[in-house]
C-alpha cells in the first residue's frame, strides 16, 4: 500500500484539524480536533468518524486547542485504544481542557433538550461527557521536544516547539519505505507570530518531502508591534471603554488568550495607563489553566510577569455559577474576560446576552472568529443576534484587537515555509479559510516552489504521497458535507436571519392590520412555491453579511 494522507478536517476551514496517515504497516493520526462555526460544520462532530477508531495505532497531537484535540474523548469512546503522544505541557493542559468540554457539552445539550421536548423533538445526547473525558486522559503520553519517538511501526516522530501556546508543536515524522531513504513530513500545527508574549519564535528541521502547513491569516500583515505598542493599543480600547462606564467583555480563550490579557491589563493599571477596575476572570478553565502556566513559567518567557499579574488586587476569580450570574448586578466600569474566545460556548454566552442591548458596554475581540460563529457575526455588524434562544439587540461597541493573535501573519508563514526549504514534493496549505489559502499560495510561488505542488485540500481528501513528483488525489471522495458549506454561513444561519428580519417588519407595522397583511403574504409565498422542493428560498442571491444582521440560532 503506498503512503496515503487523508484531510478529514481544517481543510478550507481553520477548525476541526484531523490528518489521517496510512502505511502498509500503520495508520497514525494527526490531530483530533472539534469543529466549531456554522451548524453544518458542527454537527459533523455528531457523526461517526470517517475511519474506524479501533484501527489506529497512535495519535500524534500538536497541542491542547479544542479545535485541535477536542474530539480525543470521543475517539477513546468509541474504540480507540492506543497512545496519543503530544508534549508534557500539552498533556498538562489536556488534563484540564478536555474535562471542560465535556462538561459545557452536557450542560448546553441539557439546556437543548428542554426546548426540544418543548417544541416536541426528541432528545440528542452529549457528543461526550466529562467522565468520558477524563477517561481518555489515561491514553495521553507527554515527551520532550526534539525527542525521537515511535508512534507505529515503521514511523518515527519528534516535536518542536510551534511558539502559538504552552506545550503547542510541529511534529515532524519520517515514514520507512522499502530499499527508499524514509519518507519526511512535517506537520506545522499552529505557528505563533514572532513577537509572542510568552513563547519564543518556533523552530523546525529543514528538508522536508511534504510540508503541511497552516494558514489562518494567509496574505495578511499585521505589521506587529513591540510589546510596548500593543499595550499601547490595549490601553486606548481600555481608557474608551472605561469612559462609558459600563462593562467591557473581553471573550477571550481561557488557555493563554486570558493569561497574556490580565499580564497586559494589570501591567498597564499599575503604570497608571489605564483606570484601574476590577478584572473579573469568569472562566473556572481558565483558573486551573493559569496554575498550569504558573508551574511552567520558567519555560516562558515573560513568565514572571505573568506571575505577578494573577497575585494582583485587581485580579478576581469566579468559580461558581452563582458568582458568575451576580457580576450581571454590578455597576460602572469592569472588565470582564470570559471564554470562549469565538463566544461558542460557555460564560461568555450569558455575559452578551445581558450586556449587548447596552450602550455604556463595550466588546474586544481579540482573536480570530471563525465564520459563522456569533464572535465573527458580531465582529461583521449584525444589529441583531439570538442567543440561547432569545432575541438581542446589539447596542454595544464591537471592536477588535488583532495584537494578541496567537497565529503567525502571512509574512512570517511565508518566512516559516522559506526556512524550511529545500521542500522536495508538496506543501499543503490547511487551517485557514480559502481567501486567504489562496493568497498564500501566491506568496509562496516567490520561494521557488511550484505552483501545482502548493495544494489546498478539500475535506475528506486523500492523496498519494509515494510517488516521484507532488502528491496528487488518490481517489474521488465523498465529503461528509457539500465543500461549499465548509467556513460558510449556512441554512441554519440564514433562519435565523429571516426570523428576525420578519419580527422587525411586524414590530415596524403601525396597527394589527398591517400584521396581518405582512403575516399573510408571508404564508402565500410559502404555499405559493416560492420555496423551492429543495428547501431554497426563491430569492436574489446576497453575498457576504445580509444588509442587517445575521442571526445565531442554537
Amino acid at each position: 500500500m503506498p503512503v496515503r494522507l487523508t484531510f478529514h478536517g481544517a481543510a478550507r476551514t481553520v477548525t476541526g484539524s484531523c490528518y489521517l496517515l496510512e502505511t502498509e504497516q500503520a495508520r497514525v493520526l494527526i490531530d483530533c480536533g472539534m469543529f466549531q462555526g456554522s451548524k453544518t460544520e458542527r454537527e459533523l462532530n455528531y457523526r461517526p468518524f470517517p475511519f474506524e477508531p479501533s484501527s489506529l495505532s497512535g495519535v500524534l497531537l500538536t497541542h491542547a486547542h479544542i479545535d485541535h484535540a477536542g474530539l480525543l474523548p470521543k475517539l477513546v469512546k468509541h474504540g480507540f485504544k492506543g497512545r496519543i503522544h503530544c508534549t508534557a505541557a500539552t498533556a498538562d493542559l489536556c488534563g484540564i481542557m478536555l474535562p471542560d468540554s465535556g462538561n459545557i457539552q452536557e450542560m448546553e445539550v441539557e439546556q437543548l433538550n428542554r426546548r426540544r421536548v418543548k417544541r416536541g423533538e426528541e432528545e440528542v445526547e452529549p457528543i461526550y461527557t466529562q467522565e468520558d473525558a477524563v477517561a481518555a486522559l489515561a491514553q495521553f503520553e507527554g515527551h520532550a521536544f526534539e525527542q525521537w519517538i515511535s508512534p507505529a511501526p515503521g514511523i518515527r516522530a519528534r516535536f518542536w516547539n510551534a511558539g502559538h501556546l504552552l506545550g503547542s508543536a510541529s511534529i515532524e515524522v519520517e515514514v520507512e519505505q522499502s530499499g527508499q531513504k524514509p519518507l519526511r513530513l512535517l506537520f506545522s500545527g499552529d505557528l505563533g507570530p514572532d513577537n509572542k508574549m510568552l513563547h519564543f519564535d518556533p523552530e523546525a528541521p529543514t528538508n522536508f518531502d511534504f510540508v503541511i502547513c497552516e494558514s489562518t491569516y494567509g496574505g495578511r500583515d499585521r505589521f506587529e508591534r513591540s510589546e510596548d505598542g500593543r499595550r499601547e493599543i490595549l490601553a486606548r480600547e481600555v481608557t474608551a471603554a472605561a469612559k462609558k462606564k459600563g462593562a467591557l467583555l473581553i471573550p477571550s480563550f481561557a488557555v493563554e488568550r486570558t493569561q497574556e490579557l490580565v499580564t497586559d491589563l494589570v501591567k498597564l493599571m499599575d503604570e497608571g495607563k489605564v483606570p484601574e477596575a476590577s478584572i473579573f476572570i469568569d472562566s473556572p478553565l481558565a483558573s486551573k489553566a493559569t496554575a498550569i502556566f504558573v508551574r511552567h513559567a520558567g519555560e516562558l518567557q515573560n513568565g514572571s510577569d505573568l506571575t505577578r499579574a494573577f497575585t494582583s488586587p485587581h485580579v478576581r476569580l469566579t468559580e461558581s455559577v452563582e458568582d458568575s450570574k451576580a457580576l450581571a448586578r454590578f455597576s460602572g466600569f469592569r472588565i470582564i474576560v470570559s471564554a470562549s474566545g469565538m463566544c461558542e460556548a460557555g460564560r461568555i454566552r450569558h455575559h452578551l446576552k445581558n450586556h449587548l442591548w447596552q450602550p455604556s458596554t463595550t466588546v474586544l475581540l481579540a482573536g480570530f472568529q471563525a465564520e459563522g460563529s456569533l464572535g465573527r457575526i458580531l465582529e461583521d455588524g449584525a444589529k441583531t443576534v439570538t442567543i440561547m434562544g432569545e432575541t438581542v439587540s446589539v447596542k454595544a461597541a464591537i471592536r477588535r484587537i488583532e495584537d494578541y493573535s496567537g497565529h503567525a501573519d502571512g509574512p512570517e508563514l511565508v518566512q516559516w515555509v522559506k526556512e524550511r526549504l529545500p521542500v522536495g514534493r508538496s506543501v499543503f496549505l490547511t487551517h485557514g479559510e480559502e481567501e486567504g489559502q489562496h493568497a498564500l499560495a501566491g506568496d509562496l510561488g516567490s520561494l521557488g516552489l511550484p505552483h501545482d505542488c502548493i495544494i489546498i485540500p478539500s475535506l475528506d481528501s486523500v492523496y498519494e504521497l509515494s510517488g516521484e513528483s507532488c502528491a496528487y488525489l488518490a481517489a474521488d471522495t465523498k465529503p461528509r458535507i457539500d465543500p461549499a458549506m465548509v467556513a460558510r454561513l449556512d441554512s441554519h444561519n440564514d433562519l435565523a436571519d429571516l426570523v428576525l428580519d420578519i419580527r422587525d417588519a411586524v414590530n415596524r407595522a403601525g396597527d394589527e392590520k398591517a400584521k396581518g397583511v405582512i403575516l399573510r403574504r408571508l404564508r402565500r409565498a410559502l404555499s405559493s412555491g416560492e420555496t423551492g422542493g429543495d428547501g431554497t428560498r426563491r430569492r436574489p442571491p446576497v453575498s457576504g453579511p445580509s444588509r442587517r444582521s445575521r442571526g445565531w440560532e442554537e
